[in-house]
């Protein structure tokens, strides 16, 4: 009794309740897709950071150990050391030193001051990049989004049409039984009778085949929601869907702030400041070098110290047209670049154009439909209550569940099909999947 209540408790857990907008909001937190598109946008930022450091100045320490017979090098070494003897100097060979052993710990600070502005045009590549990684995110999230509503749409009418083929299969077993009362009573010849086992077994087929799918359709939305693909989810029938939320115009209007095509837009600009990069070449650049520096014969040592500070300007005078030609490139990429996002622009309208189509042709299938499923219904009642009468024989009554039978696959496949379309029209007209929940 323990073993039976515990298997009931676990059958009834197993299965985990899910609205369509808390799968689009699983989607958009967990999808692997979305994790690496935040993770890019993370660096991208740092990048910035990066970019704006350069302009910051730069402080670093090296230790240096150097041992040298170089009469120049000793020489030189031995004054940092301020160890140098003119003494010694006089009674030694200066040609051929002994070796020496000299540590040089040195701090050196250096700060540009002018670069030409390519420090600037830099920064706002890094910037304009950034800004690409960002839109990138939102539009990694809404397709994550979209890929799990889609998974939804896709599970929910797996579930209904196992129901429908559950509730046609129950349906013709009864008239299986009844056919063979009728038989045993001599009412019916057994060849109806067999003809109805016969489709009993067809419907068994599809049924086994359904349920198949649908163990399919939930690992597949699990995969979407970045789950188990284990995990198993009761979700509620799909409700009839609404109309486009709106005119064609209004949704080519939203479709200007699509964030995959704003996301190009700033790749563009930031192409564009690469020629303002390359021209800096051109100019000349000046910064601050300050060094200190403390020298023994040991390291780490501080025996000998001196300081340095040297103002550095430097200019390209020649090379070759090599920076001529790079300007010249970085501006022809840039209006490559420009042109296709101006292509992609069109083909966003074109995408939003067909989708809102589609979307309207789809809602309109589901009232017919639907008005043919009403048709299909009442023709099965009709022609049960005639088998009854014994006016019309198996075959018709079989004929006439199969055709309410598919009348209710046509609509559950409509119904689907509608509530994908405006989905997928949402989202190409550059909206949050949600909003065609509205």
């Amino acid at each position: 009794m323990l073993v039976c209540s515990l298997g009931l408790w676990a059958s009834s857990t197993w299965a985990r309740e899910l609205s369509l907008e808390e799968a689009m909001r699983l989607a958009r937190e967990r999808q692997a897709t979305v994790q690496a598109a935040k993770a890019e946008e993370e660096a991208a930022a740092q990048r910035v950071n990066q970019a704006k450091g350069f302009r910051l100045p730069s402080l670093r320490f090296d230790e240096v150990f150097i041992r040298t017979d170089s009469p120049a090098e000793a020489f030189a070494l031995k004054l940092n050391q301020e160890r140098f003897s003119f003494p010694t100097f006089m009674t030694t060979d200066p040609n051929r030193p002994k070796k020496l052993d000299t540590a040089i710990s040195r701090f050196e600070l250096q700060l540009p001051v002018y670069t030409g502005g390519e420090l600037s045009s830099r920064i706002a590549q890094a910037q304009r990049f950034a800004e690409s990684k960002t839109l990138a995110r939102q539009w990694a999230e809404r397709q994550a989004a979209l890929a799990a509503a889609e998974a939804y749409v896709m599970l929910a009418q797996a579930q209904e049409y196992v129901a429908l083929l559950q509730k046609a299969r129950d349906t013709v077993a009864a008239h299986v039984a009844l056919a063979k009362a009728y038989v045993d009573q001599g009412m019916l010849v057994e060849a109806e009778y067999l003809r109805a086992q016969v489709e009993l077994s067809r419907l068994e087929d599809l049924l086994a085949q359904a349920k198949g799918q649908e163990e399919v359709a939930q690992a597949n939305l699990a995969f979407r929601l970045g789950l188990e693909q284990t995990e198993r989810f009761e979700i509620k029938p799909l409700a009839l869907p609404a109309g486009p939320a709106g005119g064609l115009e209004e949704y080519l209007a939203t479709a200007e702030a699509r964030p995959d095509v704003r996301g190009a837009e700033a790749m563009v600009k930031a192409a564009e400041l690469e020629a303002q990069v390359k021209k800096a070449a051109f100019l000349p650049k000046a910064g601050i070098v300050a060094r200190a520096d403390w020298v023994d014969d040991t390291l780490f040592g501080t025996h000998g110290d001196s300081t340095t500070v040297m103002a550095v300007v430097g200019a390209n005078l020649f090379a070759g047209g090599s920076d001529r030609a790079a300007v010249a490139a970085a501006r022809a990429e840039a209006r490559a670049g420009s042109e296709q996002v101006r292509f992609a622009r069109q083909g966003v309208a074109l995408e939003v154009r067909q989708a809102y189509v589609e979307a309207q042709v789809a809602v309109a299938r589901v009232a017919t439909a639907r008005k043919a499923l009403q048709a299909a219904a009442e023709v099965e009642r009709v022609t049960t209550e005639r088998f009854r009468q014994g006016v019309v024989k198996m075959i018709d009554l079989l004929d006439a569940d199969t055709a309410r039978r598919e009348a209710e696959t046509r609509e559950l496949v409509a119904r689907a099909e509608a509530h994908l379309a405006l989905l997928r029209l949402a989202v190409k007209a550059g909206r949050e999947p949600e909003s065609a929940l509205q």
